[in-house]
Parts: C-alpha cells; sequence; structure tokens
C-alpha cells in the first residue's frame, strides 16, 4: 500500500499542485470554523443560557444551508469557471466566521452560522472539482484523499486552537483567530490557474443544467448519490459531533482529555483517508468503501463502551481511519460520477443535499442521549449509517479512472473496474 501511495503522490506540475493546495486549505478551514461549535458549544450554551440540544441546531442549520452554497456557487462555476467563485466563497465564509465571535445572543450566532453554511456548501463542491480536474486521472486516489483529509486537518487545528486560545479568550477568540488561516487560503487561490477541462468543456458546449437533466441517466444518478452522500454524512456527523460532549459530560473526563482524544483521532482520519484513496485506484472506489464501513461496523463496540482516555483515544482512532477512510474516496468517486457539464455543481449539491437530510443527527443524539445515554445515542444512529454505506455502495456504480472533458452533458458510463 505504500507503494501505492507513493506512486500517486509524485509528479504534479506547480499549477496542480497549487489547485490541490487551495482546495485543500479551503476546506481545511471550513472544517476549522465547523468544529469550534462543536467544541464549544456546551460553553456556549452556559453563556447564552441555552439548552445543549437547542445549541445543537447551531450545527443544524449550518448543514441544511449548505444545499444553498453548493447550489449558488456550483452554477456560477459551471458558467464563469472555478476560480472567481471560488476566491468569492472563501471571503464571504471568512467573514461571517469572525462576525461569529462578536454575536450578542444566541438567535444572532444562529443567524451568522446559517449564513455560514452557505459558504461551506460552497466550498467543498468547487474544490473538489477544480482539484480533481487537474490531477492526472491515474492518481486520483491519493489526492482524493488527501483533500478529504483536510476536513479532519481543519477539526485536528480547531482542537489545537482550543488547546491554546480559549482559556485565555473563550469561545470568541476562537472565532475572530479564524479569520487568519482563511485568508492565507484565499492567498494560495490567487496563484492558481483556471481549470482547462471546464474551458474545453465549455468551448464544446454550453447547454444550461436544467437540460443537462432531462437526461434520465444524469437524474436517476443524482437521486442515488444523495442518498449515499446521506449515509456518509450521517455516519462521519454520527462518530464525530457529539464524541466532544460524550467524553466531558457523558463520562465526566476533562475538556483537555476531550481535546487530547479528538486530536488522536482525527490523525487516523488523515491517515486513513490518504491511505484507503490511494489503495482504490487497485481495489475500486465502491470495494474500498465497502471495506472501510465494514471495519467501522467491527469497532463500534469499543467506540461506544469504552471509558478510559487510553481506550477511548484508540477506538475513536481506529473508527476515524475506517470513516474517513471511506470518506477518502469521495472526492474522486463523486466528480467521476459526475457529467462535464455540471461538475462544480453536480457533486457539491449531491453531497450538501446528503448533509442536508443528515442535519438533524447531532439534536437526535442528544434528544437520545438524554434518556438512553451517550453509547445508546451514538450505536442506534452510526451501526444504521455504516450498514446504509455498505449496501449503497454495493448497488451502485463507478467510473474510476475515466478521463475528464469526454462526457460532455451525459453521465459518466460504467468503466471496467467496475464489473471487474
Amino acid at each position: 500500500m505504500l507503494k501505492t501511495v507513493r506512486e500517486q503522490a509524485s509528479g504534479l506540475t506547480k499549477d496542480q499542485r497549487n489547485a490541490f493546495v487551495a482546495a485543500y486549505l479551503g476546506w481545511a478551514m471550513d472544517a476549522f470554523d465547523y468544529f469550534l461549535v462543536v467544541l464549544v458549544y456546551s460553553e456556549i450554551a452556559d453563556d447564552f443560557g441555552v439548552s445543549l440540544t437547542d445549541m445543537a441546531f447551531l450545527t443544524t442549520v449550518t448543514l441544511v444551508m449548505r444545499p444553498v452554497g453548493a447550489l449558488i456557487f456550483g452554477m456560477w462555476a459551471d458558467r464563469k469557471g472555478r476560480r472567481v467563485p471560488l476566491m468569492a466563497d472563501v471571503v464571504f465564509y471568512s467573514l461571517v466566521g469572525f462576525a461569529c465571535a462578536f454575536a450578542p445572543n444566541y438567535t444572532v450566532l444562529l443567524v451568522l452560522r446559517l449564513l455560514y453554511g452557505i459558504g461551506m456548501g460552497g466550498e467543498w463542491g468547487l474544490g473538489a472539482a477544480l482539484a480533481m480536474e487537474k490531477i492526472p486521472a491515474e492518481r486520483r486516489g491519493f489526492w482524493s484523499g488527501l483533500l478529504q483529509s483536510g476536513y479532519s486537518l481543519g477539526y485536528l487545528l480547531a482542537a489545537v486552537a482550543f488547546l491554546g486560545i480559549e482559556p485565555a479568550f473563550g469561545w470568541r477568540g476562537l472565532f475572530a483567530f479564524s479569520l487568519g488561516p482563511a485568508l492565507v487560503a484565499l492567498w494560495v487561490r490567487t496563484r492558481v490557474e483556471e481549470s482547462e477541462v471546464w474551458e474545453k468543456s465549455v468551448a464544446l458546449n454550453r447547454t444550461p443544467a436544467h437540460q443537462v437533466f432531462r437526461n434520465p441517466a444524469v437524474l436517476r444518478r443524482f437521486v442515488y448519490l444523495v442518498a449515499l452522500m446521506t449515509a456518509f454524512n450521517w455516519m462521519s456527523h454520527g462518530t464525530q459531533d457529539v464524541y466532544p460532549t460524550f467524553v466531558k459530560k457523558g463520562l465526566g473526563l476533562s475538556p483537555d482529555t476531550a481535546i487530547a482524544i479528538a486530536v488522536v483521532y482525527n490523525i487516523g482520519a488523515m491517515i486513513g483517508g490518504s491511505l484507503l484513496g490511494a489503495y482504490s485506484e487497485r481495489l475500486g472506489r465502491r470495494r474500498t468503501i465497502m471495506v472501510a464501513a465494514a471495519g467501522g461496523l467491527v469497532v463500534v463496540p469499543f467506540f461506544v463502551l469504552s471509558t478510559t482516555a487510553g481506550w477511548l483515544m484508540l477506538s475513536s482512532f481506529l473508527m476515524q481511519v475506517c470513516v474517513q477512510g471511506a470518506w477518502g474516496v469521495i472526492p474522486a468517486h463523486l466528480t467521476e460520477m459526475s457529467p462535464d457539464a455540471v461538475r462544480g455543481f453536480y457533486p457539491g449539491v449531491t453531497y450538501q443535499l446528503g448533509n442536508l437530510i443528515a442535519a438533524l443527527n447531532l439534536p437526535i443524539q442528544e434528544a437520545v442521549a438524554e434518556r438512553h445515554g451517550y453509547p445508546a445515542a451514538m450505536t442506534w444512529t452510526v451501526v444504521p449509517a455504516l450498514t446504509a454505506v455498505i449496501v449503497l455502495s454495493a448497488v451502485g456504480k463507478e467510473a474510476k479512472g475515466i478521463r475528464f472533458g469526454a462526457t460532455g452533458t451525459r453521465a459518466p458510463t460504467t468503466t471496467a473496474a467496475d464489473s471487474a
């Protein structure tokens, strides 16, 4: 597997590297700001005098508005190119995230997180489209996994920032700090050239998105990918969002211990995404996802029943290797399954509609935890999600290795790798 990683990781041009770094940093900073709320929402609840169940809706409104951002920025990107919408998006969500530091009450913060969801919704699809369109087809697996691990890096940076900033400046200081790294991501994006695949697609075809969706194969695949992304998002949010609160409130461990555990399992997530993303070039996209999700099912009992710091670190590390290992395939998988004419729109909207359907995960987990405890809350949400990921991947298709710029308005056809 390490040889596979080395083979795929080498040989990018300067522009390809810049495009990848721009997408990676944008996704990392996006996740950084999102997980700030996850790490401090119990502290914010105390400040504003609201319940944890009410506070959980801060993440819900963010997820609910993601499809709006994916739609707005995705359609813009398919008409005008990837670069400008990506730069506008990072400016928008950076300013909104910074403004959260000055929210005077729960209602204002809720509105700001709603707006932040629009920016977050535009980030992933456009960044993935630009990066995957520039990466050589035979190397997409590794770079897909590494790109998706930017989400885990953002979580990891949020955990480290919590340890270094929150004790001195509180939760407001964390949101104020988030502006700096986001501006770095913006600077990198100014150095990226436009996607040649998009330029070729525009030159050959100017079919509006609504006409592309008149193709039954494109529409069927869209519905399938929304279902797949619903299961994926329920799987990831179910294993991450409530976990710091489970460690602090459910087990009574210190906030520093909860953050240390978060650091460990995000390292596991980054390892899993990169390794399994690379391995999907040999095993196939769907089979890699199924293997990773099955591994997650094996880890569930240890993940939900561990009570000591050591076992919590080990079980959560292994769980995120599996969960984010499956996710590592997704940037390549969704972009490969998208017609050229709507690749700015198609992956991001399917991803974010899945997020919308999974948006009630955290409130449901908190509500179940109040009655039955956190182990039950995580088990009852995570096991069905992992199972759904396996089943949906088994019945789906893939287009591993497809050459972008050849499908136009059609849904990419199943490749030999899928039927092997």
